[in-house]
């Protein structure tokens, strides 16, 4: 092996620490300071020369295997080289002539092929021409003597499923005709079509005037055989929609005497019938249709159909309108002045009238004995319209309903929801249904509602025997509220339950919205005129409380705002059959689905019973809370601010517990009796304002009132009656004023346990302020709150910490 070999194979590849190597064995010779380091860097360098030796030496003597292995693959490469140049000789001479073969046995069943697939396209021509020849001779002869129209519609049918390049080619021309049928066979085809549908057409018309029926379906079933099926359907539309005009003329044909109409369901009647009529024909007539013109083609049936619903419904209600003199009403409803609601809610009428209203109008005495008219407009004629609109809506929705599901697409999804097909959306009676009906009953809608109102306040009475005094029975069932709020709530209540029965989303939100706007322009602002002026709590001397009435009044009207957010919610709640308060959507289970199935309205009309309830609940508890801070003021607060002083009169929180026994050993009284003191006083006067009130409100106003009763309570008077006691009193007083002020809390809490919230801070101050000092030190060093949820601040402890003099 060479030197350069060398060099290439070892040295290069361990050049750092040859150099590495070398610096340190030199410097450890230079470095050395005696013989002795001269020798240990010699061994060294002996050593290392020893190993650099053997490893030129393994290197060396696997050089020869190396060589020994390159000659063997250069032989190999000699070998493959010349196989090589045999296979490519073999592929040369052998397999090229086996592939020129191959071509041409391709290429020759290519061609094979082809011919059979022409063969196979000339006899089929060849069939078809046959079967064509046989249907136009068949067509011939069965139009002959026999006239046999279904044999003969049947070779047309037959004939029709021949192509028609294949009719009209110059083989179909040359071997169809015949002696018998010389003309060409398209010809004969087209001329036997007419001619069978001209027989079809007279044969069908004269079935229909001699009412047979089942002539009238043999000659129905032949016309889509000749290709004429449109002229079938539309025969037969003309045919059904007779019978639907002749029952439409015979239901309005005026009954002798002319008490038919006068029937307030008489028109809706009508209109049912109709619409009934036609969903039987579709319903019965839709398989025959579908079975032999194909699917989906009884919605031509249907456009005709609707055709005639436009002109005979459109004349029914045309008929109502006139005889029920409908736009006479509406300008009677539009131009009515709710002069009672006006006048009450005028300033300079406020002082007006009272509850109840006898000498109203309205109230039906001796006066004015028109008990249901009132100014022009009479009401029971407007409710009876009302519900006669409300039937017809409502089979005007069923109507359209059944005919979308009959016209949904077969493939749309059987869960889809369904939409209104153009065959109504664009009828002339859908036009007329919004004019005739939506409109005046929108109108006549909301002038009912409003005009009930207007009508119950005006009747409007309150329970009677209501007093403060315990000692006096009630007779009257709780709740009691003014009778206004059970007639406008029943009220609220049929008019939307009547809207929902139209099934029509435009009718049942307008009906809503109209309701939320009368409730909250008329009734709630009736109240509130009630308890604003009728009925306020004017002391009658200055400082003083307001008079029994006044007070009893103000609280029946409380009530009776409380109650109608209650039935409200009830009348929702009954509507969706879910609670109000869910987010806006329909439920699965919501009943109101099956009224509405079309698209969104469900949740549409979901949306607005539940705006309503929500705006009408949040001005009307509004209203109440004012009013209750008004009953608070004006009667709680006046006898509250007594009832502390006199239980608070002699209080001394100052004296020892000695001191204490010895004034109970001098008056001659027991020791306890003087500790219950002022919790028992307090009982005495809280029970005396509290329990007449309570006896006459709701469970839910009197639970307001009494937290608006405790928090003045909490920090208007005990709180600051604590403050005045700071640095006065002494341990034992403080422990007396902790027992006192426990006593006052638990009678306020009494039956609401949650009142005692409101008094947190108060305890907390007492409970500081009667720590020991170490409990104290320890509460201090726990840090921020000590484990308790704290209410006072850390200057408001430390300062309640200082209430006990030392």
């Amino acid at each position: 092996m060479s030197a350069n070999t060398l060099v290439n194979g070892d040295l290069s590849a361990h050049p750092p620490q040859k150099k590495l190597n070398r610096r340190t064995s030199g410097s450890s010779i230079y470095d050395a300071s005696s013989l002795a380091d001269v020798r240990l860097s010699l061994v060294a360098l002996h050593a290392r020369e020893a190993a650099i030796t053997n490893r030129l030496s393994s290197l060396v003597s696997s050089q020869a295997d190396l060589s020994r292995e390159l000659g063997r693959l250069d032989l190999l490469r000699a070998n493959l080289s010349s196989q090589v140049i045999a296979t490519r000789s073999i592929s040369n001479g052998m397999l090229s002539s086996a592939a020129e073969t191959a071509g041409r046995l391709s290429n020759r069943v290519k061609e094979l092929d082809l011919e059979k697939d022409r063969v196979q396209q000339t006899l089929k021509v060849v069939e078809q021409v046959a079967e064509l020849k046989a249907c136009v001779h068949g067509v011939v002869g069965s139009m002959g003597a026999p006239q046999d129209w279904e044999a003969a519609a049947g070779y047309i049918s037959r004939a029709s499923k021949v192509p028609e390049p294949i009719i009209r080619g110059g083989f179909a021309a040359s071997i169809v005709p015949s002696v018998e049928v010389p003309d060409a066979p398209w010809d004969t085809l087209e001329n036997a079509k007419e001619s069978l549908c001209g027989l079809f057409l007279r044969e069908f018309e004269k079935a229909a005037k001699d009412g047979d029926g089942a002539r009238i379906t043999r000659f129905f079933k032949l016309f889509p055989l000749i290709g004429r099926g449109h002229v079938g359907l539309d025969v037969y539309g003309k045919y059904v929609c007779q019978g639907v005009a002749g029952t439409a003329r015979a239901t309005l044909k005026e009954v002798p005497g002319g008490a038919g109409r006068q029937d307030g369901f008489f028109y809706a009647n009508a209109l049912t019938k109709l619409f009934e009529h036609i969903a039987q024909i579709v319903e019965s007539h839709g398989g025959l249709v579908e079975r032999h013109y194909g699917e989906g083609k009884m919605v031509k049936v249907i456009e005709k159909l609707q055709m005639e619903a436009d002109v005979q419904g459109g004349i029914i209600l045309d008929s109502w309108s006139d005889d029920r003199s409908v736009n006479r009403r509406l300008t009677d409803v539009k131009s009515y002045p709710f002069s009672f609601l006006v006048q009450s809610l005028l300033p300079q009428q406020k002082t007006l009238g009272g509850t109840p209203r006898m000498g109203s109008p309205a109230v039906g005495g001796a006066a004015n004995p028109r008990a249901s008219e009132d100014e022009g407009v009479n009401m029971k004629e407007i409710d009876g319209l009302l519900n006669e609109i409300s039937v017809m809506l409502g089979r005007w929705s069923l109507y359209t309903r059944f005919l979308a599901g009959k016209c949904k697409s077969p493939k749309a999804p059987e869960n889809a929801a369904l939409s209104i097909p153009a065959v109504l959306s664009n009828s002339t009676l859908q036009k007329k249904v919004s004019a005739k009906l939506i409109e005046p009953y929108n109108f006549m809608s909301t002038f009912f509602f409003r005009r009930s109102v207007e009508k119950a306040f005006q009747l409007d009475e309150t329970p009677a025997g209501l007093s403060l005094n315990l000692n006096k029975p009630i007779e009257a069932n709780a709740p009691y509220i003014s009778s206004a709020v059970d007639d406008v709530m029943y009220i609220v209540s049929a008019v939307i339950q009547r809207s929902i029965a139209t099934s029509q989303r435009e009718v049942v939100s307008h009906v809503i919205s109209s309701t939320s706007r009368v409730l909250d322009s008329d009734f709630i602002k009736m109240m509130h005129q009630k308890m604003q002026d009728e009925s306020y709590l004017r002391p009658v001397v200055q400082g003083g409380l307001p008079p029994e009435d006044k007070i009893v009044t103000f609280i029946v009207l409380i009530n009776s705002l409380d109650v109608s957010i209650e039935y409200l919610a009830r009348i929702i709640t009954t509507r969706l059959g879910s609670s109000p308060e869910q987010p806006n959507g329909a439920s699965p289970a919501n009943p109101l689905a099956a009224s509405f199935p079309f698209e969104n309205d469900v949740v549409l009309v979901t949306s607005s019973l539940n705006n309503l309830h929500s705006t009408f609940t949040t001005k009307t508890t509004t209203l109440l809370n004012d009013r209750l801070q008004v009953l608070f003021n004006q009667v709680v607060r006046q006898r509250l601010r007594t009832i502390m002083s006199e239980t608070f009169r002699d209080a001394d929180y100052w004296r020892t517990e000695e001191e204490l026994a010895e004034i109970a050993l001098q008056n001659d009284e027991d020791e306890d009796e003087i500790l219950d003191r002022v919790p028992r006083r307090f009982e005495q006067g809280w029970d005396a304002l509290m329990k007449p009130i309570a006896r006459l409100m709701t469970a839910k106003t009197y639970n307001t009132l009494l937290e608006i009763t405790a928090t003045y309570l909490a920090k208007q008077s005990l709180e600051k009656r604590i403050s005045s006691y700071s640095g006065k009193t002494n341990a034992y007083g403080a422990i007396r004023m902790e027992r006192d002020f426990n006593g006052i809390i638990s009678v306020v809490a009494k039956g609401n346990y949650s009142v005692r919230e409101l008094f947190n801070r108060v305890s907390q101050i007492l409970m500081i302020a009667n720590m020991e000092d170490d409990e104290w030190e320890e509460l201090v060093d726990a840090g921020d709150d000590g484990g308790i949820e704290w209410v006072l601040s850390e200057e408001e402890r430390l300062k309640a910490r200082n209430l006990v003099r030392e």
